[in-house]
């Protein structure tokens, strides 16, 4: 995932964060692949949808939109290290919002909508967090949002793409 406000030499005491982050990395590619999945449209519509939709609601400034095959190789990497960061923050917006209640398929997928979800909006705590949750979606992340929660106060810094 390309953040260029991540910390580059985290302190070996924050362990539990390392770990975390490693699981939002490797959940963004699953996260992604739930908006082409439920999208109703091909990849280079999906990657367009994603990209206007990042630049309107203000949860990214994509400085190019992705082709669909760009968009397809996201959903096919084997982590989000190299997916900016707008791409899974807006699949978190549109996802939210979809009839179709889709939830996260694993622990890394968790982790990385609770990473976005946060990154998306302000909070003052981390169950006015988890109360801001379609409902749907509450219990899911609970755990994943704690953890997303911990690394967030943990670490001021904040991927604004």
């Amino acid at each position: 995932m390309q953040d260029d406000n991540q910390p580059k030499n985290r302190p070996s005491s924050d362990a539990p964060q390392r770990d975390f982050y490693a699981q939002v990395r490797a959940g963004i590619p699953a996260l992604l692949r739930q908006w082409l999945a439920l999208g109703q449209a091909d990849n280079t519509r999906l990657a367009l949808i994603l990209a206007e939709t990042a630049r309107v609601a203000k949860v990214g400034a994509p400085d190019e939109t992705p082709d669909g095959d760009t968009f397809e190789a996201w959903c096919q990497a084997a982590s989000g290290e190299d997916i900016p960061l707008w791409a899974p923050r807006t699949a978190v917006f549109l996802l939210n919002q979809m009839p179709a209640r889709p939830v996260p398929q694993s622990e890394a997928e968790a982790c990385a909508w609770a990473y976005c979800w946060l990154r998306n909006r302000t909070f003052d705590s981390v169950q006015e967090a988890l109360q801001a949750l379609p409902e749907h979606l509450q219990e899911p992340l609970q755990q994943a949002l704690q953890a997303a929660w911990q690394d967030q106060q943990g670490y001021a810094w904040c991927d604004n793409n």
